[in-house]
């Protein structure tokens, strides 16, 4: 059967590599199993392709992923290229660059809390038992890609460090329009955060959500939060959120909060998605919200369900495979709770395990759902 479907692999660094065997063990099972084939293509990001050709992405990897439907990564960064010369070739840059040159704009972040993790959450359990949301943070765009910005010298032995936030109306509208449809699939419902109070920035971001859902998606319960009582609010009362979106800076804080309440960042899959083309069709790159965690790299410690559930947006998103990515994330749950640990989530009772037999016990799972 010939591969109809093309990913790129970029393990990266760090855990990055081993999580990623876990996936690539999926695919075989898939290529064997299901009436679907991958053409898989490997690469080098972050420190990884610093140490191999002098930059944090390369041309040809680039070119790579712009071809691929999907691009699967591990993780980037770690002390061995903490402090570089130049600024633009620490590990981050070929991950940022990535996202700047595949225009993915919307990042998906769903924080869902399994049953058998409940007690691996500091909060309380009545507070997070069945929590189930989605962030969609703007990607692209915002202070952290505003220009001016720099640090700059002003005399009397003081410099002033300056970044700029800045939104304009199509950079709002394309990523609150994902929330939206998002949304209609879910529970109906879109929480927008921003600081409208003293930002004029999140001013505009407040009045172009309001008008684009007036114009089409006056179906979907909108609510405004200013983003600071949206940190309390998650925290406080979190099942009273559906779909979160909102700017780069706050989605970045407001997704790594709602990460934690979940129990481990180990557990957590990401994707972001660029523009639809005229077949419907967007380029997307999907990763675990995990870093590369070098103090465990390769020793076979790391949990991979990130990773594999972040595959699962893969299948879901990029290939329209909603049955194959269910059974992936059903395997997962089941695994986690008869009892399958790794370090990261081990709590008292339970079975630690390595990465390689978490591995072993969601492929014996995945055979007997397919079965």
């Amino acid at each position: 059967m010939p591969a109809n479907k093309k990913i790129l692999f970029l393990p990266g660094d760090g855990i990055g590599p081993e999580v990623m065997r876990q996936v690539r063990r999926v695919i075989d099972w898939m290529d064997r199993r299901r009436k679907v084939t991958f053409d898989v293509v490997e690469g080098l990001v972050g420190g990884a392709a610093i140490d191999a050709h002098g930059v944090p992405l390369s041309d040809e990897t680039l070119a790579d992923a712009l071809a691929a439907d999907a691009v699967m990564l591990g993780a980037v960064g770690g002390p061995k290229w903490d402090n570089p010369t130049d600024y633009m070739k620490r590990p981050e840059a070929g991950l940022l660059k990535l996202r700047k040159e595949l225009g993915l704009f919307a990042n998906l972040r769903p924080a869902v809390v399994f049953d058998a993790l409940v007690d691996a959450s500091t909060l309380k359990p009545e507070v997070i038992k069945g929590l189930d949301i989605m962030i969609v943070r703007e990607l692209t765009g915002g202070v952290y890609f505003g220009e001016p910005r720099g640090i700059e010298d002003i005399g009397n032995g003081e410099r002033r460090g300056i970044n700029t936030q800045v939104y304009t109306t199509s950079e709002i509208r394309r990523v609150a329009a994902v929330a939206f449809e998002l949304a209609r699939k879910r529970g109906n419902k879109v929480h927008s955060m921003e600081k409208a109070n003293v930002m004029e920035s999140g001013l505009l971001w407040r009045q172009e959500v309001t008008k684009l859902h007036q114009e089409q998606y006056s179906d979907v319960t909108l609510e405004h939060m200013y983003a600071d009582n949206g940190a309390m609010q998650l925290l406080k009362n979190p099942k009273q959120f559906d779909v979160i979106v909102t700017d780069n800076l706050f989605g970045d804080i407001l997704s790594d909060e709602a990460a934690m309440m979940t129990g481990s960042l180990g557990m957590l899959p990401s994707a972001s998605l660029g523009a639809a083309d005229a077949n419907g069709q967007r380029k997307a790159m999907y990763e675990p919200v995990h870093g590369s965690a070098p103090d465990i790299a390769g020793k076979d410690l790391a949990n991979p369900c990130a990773t594999l559930l972040s595959f699962a947006m893969a299948l879901r998103y990029s290939f329209n495979l909603d049955e194959d990515a269910k059974l992936l994330e059903t395997a997962v749950q089941n695994v986690l709770g008869g009892g399958m640990r790794t370090a990261d989530i081990m709590a008292p009772g339970m079975a630690r395990c390595s990465t390689t037999v978490m591995g072993d016990s969601i492929m014996r799972e995945m055979d007997k759902l397919a079965a």
